[in-house]
């Protein structure tokens, strides 16, 4: 559980408006609500015992699930836009810190908007996560509950502890606020834990990590100590190039948009000191004729520019020297075609 003096004291570094509002008025009122939580009892451990367990990462989309997952595991390994939808597939990451070994999975946001066979797959990937787990972390936007997070909430089992986490508390400019909020949200999930945190803060992951370090269960790691995630380069590489398709074109393009890898090779270095050469070839798949013309941009410089901050990024996170080439496909109508999203690595 989190102290009322743990919990005041980030809430007082926000703006200057929350810092002129009474302290004891706040502490007083995180007490009462924290005190009367129920508390889970954590599994037994042993000086020695090494810890390893299931996370779920589970909200509507655009909460910020998958920018902590990447904070949890240290390092990118899930792609972020603003635009909804963007993690499309089961992502895990692994953190191991002492004797425990963390195994997030960070999931789609759930979609109730469109029934199409993308987004049925979609919610599939999502219900499936939060089935074996040992802990679940609920996500949502500090001072914030929507339709939409409740329609997430109700896919929750009573049997598996969850975390209600308040992220993106660094855009809450008055403190006292937060308070009455936890107060509601008590009243509608038997929550474990309450955690009020940016994951933007390291100070925060690491408080996070700490809280959710006592219901993973006393068992041998499942990986090892420097894993990170379970999904390939060439996995990585279709994301990376998704990821800069959405950033770069913005809400003119539809989210249907994907990419398939073509081909992916890997050539051992030539020379001494020289980096390992992938060579992988990408197509881009939309929906329209006007979408494929968005896409390549005038002169074909905006699939360029794609092209280039993927190969970029790649080339950092796989310790390697990329050759990458785009190309861009219509394909009318495939998220409606369930063959046609199982064709392209959706379950």
């Amino acid at each position: 559980m989190i102290a009322p003096k743990k919990v005041a004291e980030h809430a007082g570094s926000m703006g200057a408006t929350g810092m002129n509002e009474p302290q004891a008025d706040l502490d007083s009122m995180l007490e009462g609500l924290l005190k009367s939580t129920p508390k889970l009892n954590a599994p037994g451990t042993t000086a020695d015992g090494q810890r390893c367990g299931l996370v779920a990462i589970v909200g509507k989309p655009n909460v910020g699930k998958s920018t902590l997952l990447n904070a949890l595991v240290g390092q990118k390994i899930s792609i972020t836009s603003r635009k909804a939808q963007t993690t499309r597939h089961r992502i895990t990451g692994m953190h191991t810190r002492g004797a425990t070994q963390f195994v997030f999975v960070d999931t789609p946001g759930f979609q109730t908007l469109h029934a199409n066979a993308l987004n049925k797959s979609l919610n599939k990937t999502v219900q499936g996560a939060v089935a074996d787990v040992d802990l679940i972390l609920f996500v949502v936007e500090a001072g914030s509950f929507t339709p939409a997070d409740a329609r997430v909430l109700a896919l929750l089992g009573k049997d598996i502890p969850t975390l209600l986490i308040a992220n993106k508390l660094d855009n809450v400019h008055r403190r006292g606020d937060i308070a009455p909020w936890l107060q509601t949200m008590q009243g509608k999930y038997d929550f474990a834990e309450f955690v009020p945190m940016s994951a933007k803060s390291a100070k925060d992951i690491e408080r996070l990590l700490g809280i959710c370090e006592k219901f993973l269960p006393v068992q041998a790691w499942w990986y090892a100590e420097d894993e990170l995630t379970d999904r390939s380069e060439k996995f990585l590489a279709s994301e990376l190039v998704r990821e800069k398709l959405f950033r770069l074109t913005g809400d003119e393009l539809p989210y249907t948009s994907t990419v398939v890898i073509d081909r992916f090779e890997e050539e051992p270095p030539q020379k001494k000191g020289q980096k390992r050469l992938l060579r992988i070839a990408a197509t881009i798949v939309v929906e329209r004729d006007g979408h494929k013309a968005m896409v390549i941009g005038d002169k074909g410089e905006r699939i360029k520019r794609i092209g280039m901050e993927t190969r970029v990024e790649l080339e950092k996170l796989a310790d390697a020297k990329v050759f990458l080439e785009l190309w861009v496909k219509v394909r009318s109508g495939w998220a409606d075609d369930e063959a046609r999203v199982r064709s392209f690595g959706y379950e």
